[in-house]
């Protein structure tokens, strides 16, 4: 019989959570100022972040390798 109280509390404490979080979200977004953005074509695309994190993963990943043969 206790166990259902327990559930209903979690998704109870689970729901204010996920209501705080939207809030916070919201009120951290509202407070940024506008003058502050930094136009779209100054800024790298996600495809090019995408290309720099994946050549430096590859280039780890060599270092790795490398390593290893070493041994």
């Amino acid at each position: 019989m206790a166990l259902p109280s327990v559930w209903s509390e979690m998704r109870v404490g689970i729901l204010l959570l996920s209501v705080l979080s939207l809030l916070s979200v919201r009120l951290v977004g509202a407070g940024q100022d506008s003058g502050n953005v930094i136009p779209a074509e100054s800024r790298p695309c996600v495809d090019c972040h995408a290309f720099e994190f994946m050549q430096r993963a590859l280039q780890d990943l060599k270092k790795t390798a490398y390593s290893l043969d070493t041994r």
